[in-house]
C-alpha cells in the first residue's frame, strides 16, 4: 500500500472525508491484521494492550507499517516547528553556558513541545477521528461476523439435504473456502461418481464436492485409492475444465498436507503422464518443434510444471517420514523420464520425452541438486539410477557428447555455431521452440545433471557407462574430458558480453561452473578431475598456441581464461599441484614435459607477446595475468619454484614490468576539451593495474628464500616493497588467508638486509611502529572515547599481540643490524605526551631502555608499556648476535640492573629488600637470559609469573654481576671412559697411515656406528681428534676439496682484546665464560680466542672481494660474531694454534660453506650478485629446502607454520647462525657439528627437519595459542637428542641427497 501523507497529515474534523475514512481504516487493518497471532494469543485484555504498547520494542517490522508512518508524518508536520524552534533556543543558550550536557537539552525540548499549543491541538485532532474510524471499523467488523453466521446456517441446512456447493471454488484464498467434512460412506460415494463410466455431468458435480472437502480427509479414507485410480484417468480427459480441477486439487494437496499423503498424489500424477506419453494419442517429436500456446502442449506443461514444483519442495520434509515413501516418490520419477529408453516403448530417436518437457520448466536440474544434497535421499537416488534406471544417466552423456559432435563439427568447417543461450537471452518474448533449441535445452539440463551426479562417490560409481553407438565405454575421465572441450568448441563470448545477462546458458560458462565446484570438493577433484588426460584437454589450447599449430575455437580469449582459472584452483591444492609438476603424459611419459613446464613456457611467450593470434587483443593483458597467476600458484611453494627456476620466469616478469612502467610514465596526460581523455584515461588505468599485477606476481616469489633471492635479482625489491605496503594500506581489512600470506612474505623479507631496508624506506616499519603506539598508548589525533579501554590481565594484552608478534616476525638479525647499527637512542631531556615513535629506535627509546624520568612520564601505561618493551627485548636476545649489538650500542644490562637496584624497598637499617612486581620480575628474567650462556640442562631460566604457593617468587633478584650461581646447573661429573671396540676401529681409520679408496666412506660408515651405540663417547678430547684427523684428510683430497687452499702464515706474538670490535669482545668474553663452566678452558684463554678470530678475518680476507654497498652488513668486516670458530675453539680445549690449523683447512670443504656463516662473507667464490644481496647460501639454499622437506615429511607442522604466519626457514638461520648454542646442550652441539662434518652438509637440513618432528606437539600448541614464534625463539629445545633421529636422518638422505647435493654444490654459481 503506497499513501500519500501530504493529503491526510492536516486532517481536522472538517476536512475529513469518507474517503480519508477508508484510507485510515485499511491501513489499521493492516496493523492488526499483522499483530493479530500476538493479541490472539493474549491471556487477558490488558496483556493485549501491554504487548501494543511495546511493539515498538518486539516487533521488527513496526516502523514499515503504513499506519506508523502516518503518525510519524502527522507528528512531524504538526509538532516539528515546534521542535526546531526550542532547540535553536536551547542551542544558543548551552554555547553561552546556560544549559549543560546532551540529556538535559532532550529532555528541556521535550517539555516545551508537549506543553505547546500546537501539541494540544494536534492530540485533541487526532484523538477525535481515530473515535470515528475505529468506531467504523468495529461496526464493518460486526457485519461482517453476521453475514459469515448467516453463511454458516445456510451450508449447514445445505448438508442435511445432501446438496455440497463451493462458496468461491476458483478464488485461491484460503479465508474465502468453504469446507464440507464428510464421512466415509460419503466420499465412497464420491469415487463411484468419479468413475471414468459416470456420465460427464455427474463426476463435474462430484470433482465440485471433492474439491470442498479438506485434502486430509481424502486421503486418509478408505475410499482413497479407487478415488486415486480414478483421477489419474480422468486427467486425461478431453474436458479441459475437468481436468483442470484435479489438478487444482492436487495442487491445493501438495500445499496443505503432509509428505505421507501428497507422496500418493505426486505418483498418481507421474503415472498419469507416463501412461500419457506411452498411449497412442501423444505424437510431439522433436524436429516438429514444440508450440506453448497450443492448448494441449500448455495442459502437458502445466502438469509437468506441478510435478517439478513438488520435486523441488519435497525433500525439505521427506527427511521426516520412512524411507519407503522417499523411495516411491524417487522411483515413480526416474521411472516415468527413463520413458523414452524403456525396452516395450517403441520411440523413435525423435520422441519428445518427459525429459524435454522437465528440461523447459529446470533447465539447471535444480530437482536433482535438491534430491542429492542430503545423503539420505542421495543415495536411494544414486541406488535406483544404478540398478534400474543407468540408461537416464547414459541417455545425458549422450546428449553431451551429440551437442559436442556437433560444435565440433561446426568449428572445423569454420562455420558459426548457433548459440541458443545468446538466442533466448535476447528473445523475452519466446513462444514456440525449435528442434534445435529443444535439444540444446535438453543438453543444459543433462550438463548440469552430469556434473552435480559426479559430486559425489556414489553417483561416480555408475561409471563407466555402455553407450548404444560406442563400443567402448565412457568412463569419469572421459566426461571431464568431454567437459574440457566444450569450453573451447561450444559458442562462447568475450567475459565483458556475458556480463549483461543475469542468466548465463552459454556451455562454456556452465561447464566453468562444474568445474569450479569441482575444484572446490577436495575427494571429487583427485577422483575425477586430478587425471593426465584431463590436464592434457585443459593444455590443447596452449600446447597448440605454443607450438603454433592451427587452433580451432571459437573465442579463443575466453577460452584461455577459463583454461587459466582451472589449472590455478589445481594448482592451489596439493594433489594438484604435484600433478601439475611431476605427472606426464601417457602417451609420451619418457621426454613429454610436464604440465608445469608447458604452462611456464607458455606464460614466458605471453609476456614476450609473441602469441599472433592474441597480438592486438584487448583482453591480452587480462589473458597475461591469468596465466602469470597459475604460475604464482606454483613459483609460491618450494617444489613448483624449484621446477621452474631453469625457465627465469621472475626475469621475463621483471622484463615485462619495466616495460609497463616505462610506458606508463609516457601517457600523455588527458587534455579536458580533448575527445580522446576518456581514452587515455582507460589506456592509463589498463597500464596500472597491469604493472600492479606484475608486481604482485614479482612479491610472490617472496613466499620461499630462494623465491626472495629470485627477486633480488630482478631489481624490483623496493617497487614490490612499495606495492605491498600500498595495497595493506588501502585494505582496510585483509581475510585472513591474505593476512596469513602478507605475514609470511613480511618474515622472509625481514631475513635478508636489501628487504629490510626497503620494508623501512617504504614506510611499512613506520606504520607497524604507529599502530603499536596507539594500542599501547595513545594516536595521533584526540579521538573522542566514548567507552574507556578494559584494563589488560595478560603481559601482553590482547589488542597489542598481533603488533608484537609482527615485531618478532620483522625483527632478525640482519633487519636489526641494517636498522640499528651504529645509531645511538635519542634520550631526549623532555617528551611530549603525543610525540608517536616511528622507528624501531623509537621503541627501544621508549619502552625498552626506560633511563630518564622523563620516558617514564611520557607513557599513559608505564608499566603495560615497559612490560611490553622487555617482553620484546626478551625475544631479540635471544638472538645472540642482536644481543651482541644491543649490549654494546645500548649497554642494556647496565640499565636494567640500575632499574633493579633503584626498585628496593627504602630503610634506615641496611641495604633494603628488592619490591616483586611484574617489572621486576621481567628483568630479573630478561638480565638471567642476557648473561649466561646454555642449552636446556645447562641454564636455569627464572620464572616469569609468581608461585601460588608460600614462596611467591623464589628466584633470587641481582642488581649487580655476577649472575647467582643457582641459575647455572651443575655439569654431572663424565662417566669414566671405557674402551668400545667400535670406537677404537674408528680411531684407528683415522690414525691409520693407509687410506684405501673408499676410507672416508669406511669411516663415515663406523662413525654411524658409534653415533647410534654409544653417542656420549664422542666428546671432548675424541671428538677433537676425529674431526681433525678427517678434515686434513679430506682437505688433501682433491675430490673433496670445494674451495682452492689458499697459503697463510698465522701472525706472530700475542692479539689482545682490544684489536677486536667491541662485538666481538663482548662474544669472547661470553664464550670464555661458557667455556669456564664447562671445564674446556682455563684462565688465559680469553687471548688464544682472540688470537684465533683475528687470524681467522685476516686469512679470509684473502678470499674476499670489494664490494660497493650501501649495506651496513657488506662493509669490511663479519656483521656478527663468529660462534662457529668460538665452538671449535672449545672442542679443541682452547688450544689456540690446533684451532686455526683445522679451520684453515676446514675452510676448503664445502661444508664449511653452511657450518661457517663468516666463511662466505664477500667471498670471491660466490658471484659478486650474491654478495651484493647479503643473502648467505645458508638461507636460499639450506632453510629453502627444509621449508620444502618440511611440507613433503611434516605438513602439520608446515601448516601450522603458515598459520601463525612465521618461516621454518627464519629460526633455523637463527640456530644455525649461533650454532645451536643456548637452544642446545653442550654435547648436542658437538654431535651437530661432528655429523655434519663427516656425514655431509645435507645432515644441516635433516637435523631441522628432525627437530620439528621433535617439536611437533608443541608447535601444534603454540601455533593454537598464537606464539609460535615466541615460543621457537625464547624455548631451548629440551629432550632433542641428535643421536635418537639418526636413523631418520639417514632415511631423509635415502630420499633427498642427490637434489640437495647437487644444488649445495652450485652455490658458487648460484646465479639463478
Amino acid at each position: 500500500m503506497r499513501v500519500s501523507y501530504s493529503s491526510i497529515c492536516f486532517l481536522q474534523m472538517s476536512h475529513f472525508t469518507s474517503e480519508d475514512e477508508a484510507l485510515l481504516q485499511s491501513m489499521l487493518r493492516q496493523l492488526l491484521q499483522s499483530v493479530k497471532e500476538k493479541i490472539t494469543g493474549a491471556p487477558s485484555v490488558e496483556c493485549a494492550e501491554e504487548i501494543l504498547l511495546h511493539l515498538e520494542e518486539t516487533d521488527e517490522n513496526f516502523h514499515n507499517y503504513e499506519f506508523v508512518k502516518y503518525l510519524r508524518q502527522y507528528i512531524k508536520n504538526t509538532v516539528g516547528p515546534v521542535i526546531e524552534e526550542e532547540t535553536e533556543k536551547c542551542t544558543s543558550a548551552q554555547s553561552q553556558g546556560e544549559i549543560s550536557g546532551y540529556g538535559t537539552l532532550v529532555q528541556h525540548v521535550t517539555k516545551k513541545a508537549r506543553e505547546s499549543k500546537e501539541y494540544r491541538e494536534m492530540i485533541h485532532a487526532l484523538k477525535n477521528v481515530m473515535m470515528v474510524v475505529v468506531e467504523s471499523l468495529i461496526n464493518k467488523l460486526e457485519e461482517d461476523r453476521m453475514h459469515d453466521k448467516d453463511l454458516a446456517s445456510k451450508a449447514k441446512k445445505e448438508r442435511q439435504s445432501g446438496y455440497y456447493t463451493d462458496n468461491c471454488s476458483d478464488s485461491d484464498s484460503s479465508f474465502n473456502q468453504s469446507y464440507a467434512f464428510m464421512s466415509q460412506e460419503e466420499l465412497q460415494l464420491l469415487a463411484e461418481k468419479l468413475d471414468p463410466s459416470q456420465p460427464k455431468e455427474v463426476r463435474q458435480e462430484a470433482l465440485q464436492t471433492l474439491c470442498l472437502a479438506p485434502a486430509s480427509d481424502i486421503l486418509s479414507s478408505e475410499s482413497w485409492p479407487s478415488l486415486r485410480e480414478h483421477l489419474t484417468i480422468s486427467l486425461a480427459d478431453p474436458d479441459a475444465t475437468f481436468s483442470e480441477k484435479i489438478l487444482r486439487f492436487y495442487a491445493k494437496t501438495f500445499s496443505s498436507s503432509p509428505f505421507n499423503m501428497t507422496r500418493e498424489v505426486y505418483t498418481s500424477l507421474a503415472r498419469h503422464l507416463e501412461l500419457y506419453f506411452l498411449s497412442g494419442e501423444y505424437s510431439l517429436h522433436i524436429s516438429a518443434g514444440l508450440d506453448v500456446s497450443n492448448t494441449d502442449v500448455n495442459r502437458l506443461l502445466k502438469k509437468v510444471r506441478l510435478l517439478n514444483e513438488y520435486q523441488k519442495e519435497a525433500p525439505s520434509s521427506w527427511i521426516r517420514h520412512p524411507e519407503k515413501y522417499m523411495e516411491e516418490v524417487v522411483e515413480s520419477t526416474l521411472s516415468l523420464l527413463s520413458l523414452k529408453h524403456k525396452p516395450n516403448h517403441p520411440a523413435s530417436p525423435d520422441f519428445l520425452s518427459p525429459m524435454h518437457f522437465l528440461a523447459l520448466l529446470d533447465i539447471k536440474a535444480m530437482w536433482f541438486k535438491k534430491w542429492t544434497h542430503a545423503y539420505y535421499s542421495r543415495r536411494v537416488v544414486f541406488r535406483l539410477l544404478e540398478n534400474k534406471y543407468k540408461s537416464l544417466i547414459n541417455a545425458a552423456v549422450q546428449q553431451c557428447l551429440d551437442y559436442f559432435e556437433f560444435c565440433k563439427a561446426a568449428v572445423n568447417k569454420n562455420s558459426k555455431v548457433v548459440d541458443f543461450a545468446q538466442q533466448h537471452c535476447s528473445d523475452i518474448q519466446n513462444f514456440s521452440y525449435t528442434g534445435p533449441e529443444l535439444q540444446y535445452i535438453y543438453f543444459v539440463h543433462s550438463l548440469c545433471l552430469l556434473g552435480r551426479l559426479l559430486i559425489y562417490k556414489e553417483g561416480q560409481k555408475i561409471f563407466p557407462v555402455q553407450l548404444k553407438n560406442k563400443k567402448d565405454t565412457v568412463s569419469i575421465t572421459d566426461v571431464l574430458v568431454l567437459f574440457v572441450q566444450l569450453i573451447y568448441y561450444s559458442p562462447s563470448y568475450p567475459k565483458t558480453a556475458l556480463a549483461a545477462h543475469t542468466e548465463n546458458y552459454s556451455p562454456e560458462s556452465l561447464v566453468m561452473e562444474i568445474l569450479q565446484v569441482f575444484c572446490d570438493q577436495t575427494g571429487c577433484a583427485a577422483e575425477c578431475l586430478y587425471k593426465d588426460r584431463v590436464i592434457d584437454a585443459l593444455l590443447h589450447p596452449v600446447q597448440s598456441l605454443l607450438n603454433g599449430t592451427e587452433v580451432y575455437i571459437n573465442c579463443l580469449e575466453t577460452t584461455l581464461l577459463d583454461v587459466a582459472d582451472i589449472l590455478a584452483r589445481i594448482a592451489a591444492s596439493e594433489d594438484g599441484l604435484s600433478l601439475l609438476l611431476y605427472v606426464k603424459n601417457e602417451k609420451n611419459a619418457k621426454d613429454g614435459p610436464t604440465a608445469a613446464h608447458v604452462l611456464v613456457q607458455f606464460t614466458k611467450k605471453l609476456l614476450r607477446d609473441d602469441i599472433s593470434l592474441l597480438s592486438g587483443s584487448e583482453f591480452m593483458p587480462v589473458v597475461k595475468g591469468a596465466f602469470v597467476f597459475v604460475c604464482r600458484q606454483m613459483y609460491k611453494t618450494c617444489e613448483g619454484l624449484e621446477m621452474l627456476i631453469p625457465y627465469g620466469l621472475h626475469e621475463s616478469i621483471a622484463e615485462a614490468w619495466k616495460k609497463t612502467s616505462l610506458l606508463s610514465e609516457r601517457v600523455p596526460t588527458p587534455v579536458t576539451d580533448a575527445d580522446s581523455s576518456s581514452s587515455v584515461s582507460q589506456e592509463s588505468k589498463s597500464s596500472l593495474l597491469w604493472e600492479e599485477t606484475l608486481l604482485d606476481a614479482l612479491l610472490n616469489f617472496s613466499t620461499t628464500p630462494k623465491g626472495l633471492f629470485l627477486l633480488h635479482s630482478t631489481d624490483a625489491i623496493n617497487d614490490c616493497v612499495n606495492f605491498m605496503f600500498n595495497s595493506l594500506s588501502k585494505k582496510i581489512q585483509t581475510n585472513e588467508y591474505e593476512d596469513f600470506g602478507n605475514r609470511i612474505i613480511v618474515t622472509q623479507m625481514a631475513t635478508t638486509p636489501m628487504a629490510a631496508v626497503a620494508l623501512q624506506n617504504s614506510g611499512f616499519i613506520k606504520a607497524l611502529v604507529t599502530e603499536l603506539w596507539a594500542l599501547l598508548e595513545c594516536g595521533k589525533d584526540d579521538l573522542r572515547i566514548t567507552q574507556p579501554k578494559s584494563t589488560p590481565v595478560d603481559p601482553i594484552d590482547q589488542s597489542c599481540q598481533k603488533s608484537f608478534l609482527f615485531l618478532v616476525n620483522l625483527l632478525t638479525y640482519p633487519a636489526v643490524f641494517e636498522l640499528l647499527s651504529k645509531r645511538d637512542i635519542p634520550n631526549k631531556p623532555m617528551y611530549s605526551f603525543r610525540e608517536v615513535p616511528t622507528d624501531i629506535i623509537d621503541i627501544i627509546d621508549r619502552l625498552i631502555i626506560l633511563n630518564s624520568e622523563a620516558k617514564i612520564h611520557s607513557l599513559f601505561n608505564y608499566e603495560q608499556s615497559h612490560i611490553f618493551g622487555l617482553r620484546l627485548l626478551n625475544v631479540l636476545c635471544c638472538e645472540l648476535n642482536t644481543l651482541l649489538l644491543l649490549e654494546t650500542q645500548y649497554k642494556v644490562s647496565q640499565v636494567l640492573l640500575t632499574a633493579q637496584e633503584e626498585n628496593v624497598t627504602e630503610t634506615s637499617e641496611g641495604p633494603g629488600v628488592f619490591i616483586i612486581d611484574g617489572l621486576s620480575v621481567e628483568r630479573n628474567h630478561v638480565l638471567v637470559r642476557i648473561n649466561l650462556i646454555g642449552g636446556p640442562k645447562e641454564r636455569i631460566l627464572p620464572l616469569r609469573e609468581l608461585d601460588k604457593g608460600s614462596g611467591l617468587y623464589p628466584w633470587p633478584m641481582f642488581s649487580s654481576f655476577p649472575v647467582p650461581k643457582c641459575y647455572l646447573a651443575e655439569i654431572p661429573r663424565k662417566a669414566e671412559f671405557r674402551q668400545d671396540k667400535d670406537l677404537n676401529k674408528l680411531l684407528k681409520l683415522l690414525k691409520g697411515p693407509e687410506k684405501p679408496t673408499e676410507w672416508a666412506e669406511i669411516c663415515r660408515k663406523q662413525f654411524r656406528k658409534v653415533m647410534k651405540a654409544r653417542p656420549d663417547s664422542i666428546s671432548g678430547p675424541i671428538l677433537a681428534e676425529l674431526i681433525e684427523k678427517f678434515v686434513s684428510y679430506l682437505s688433501e683430497c682433491r675430490t673433496d676439496c670445494y674451495f682452492s687452499m689458499e697459503s697463510y702464515k698465522a701472525m706472530d706474538g700475542d692479539v689482545k682484546k682490544e684489536n677486536l670490535s667491541s662485538v666481538q669482545q663482548l662474544g669472547v668474553e661470553m664464550t670464555v665464560r661458557y667455556g669456564k663452566y664447562l671445564n674446556l678452558l682455563k684462565e688465559d684463554a680469553e687471548n688464544g680466542l682472540c688470537f684465533v678470530l683475528v687470524n681467522c678475518e685476516e686469512f679470509l680476507k684473502q678470499q674476499q672481494r670489494t664490494v660497493v654497498s650501501s649495506l651496513c652488513c657488506l662493509q669490511e668486516h663479519y656483521a656478527g660474531y663468529d660462534w662457529f670458530a668460538s665452538s671449535i675453539f672449545l672442542i679443541m680445549s682452547g688450544d689456540r694454534e690446533r684451532t686455526l690449523t683445522f679451520l684453515q683447512q676446514f675452510s676448503c670443504l664445502l661444508v664449511s660453506a653452511f657450518l661457517w656463516l663468516p666463511r662466505l662473507h664477500l667471498s670471491m667464490h660466490l658471484p659478486v650478485t650474491t654478495v651484493e644481496y647479503g643473502i648467505h647460501p645458508v638461507y636460499f639454499c639450506s632453510a629453502h629446502y627444509v621449508e620444502m622437506l618440511l611440507k613433503a615429511e611434516l605438513p602439520l607442522v608446515c601448516s601450522a607454520f603458515h598459520m601463525s604466519g612465521f618461516t621454518p626457514s627464519q629460526i633455523c638461520l637463527q640456530w644455525i647462525t649461533q650454532c645451536f648454542w643456548n637452544y642446545m646442550d653442550w654435547s648436542e652441539i658437538c654431535h651437530y657439528i661432528a655429523i655434519c662434518i663427516f656425514l655431509g652438509p645435507d645432515y644441516q637440513i635433516y637435523i631441522c627437519i628432525s627437530l620439528f618432528r621433535h617439536l611437533q606437539q608443541d608447535i601444534l600448541k603454540h601455533t593454537e595459542a598464537r606464539d609460535l614464534q615466541v615460543f621457537l625463539k625464547e624455548e631451548a629445545l629440551h629432550g632433542f637428542r641428535v643421536s635418537d633421529y639418526l636413523d631418520y636422518m639417514e632415511s631423509l638422505q635415502d630420499i633427498y641427497r642427490p637434489m640437495l647435493m647437487k644444488d649445495m654444490r652450485t652455490i658458487k654459481a648460484q646465479n639463478t
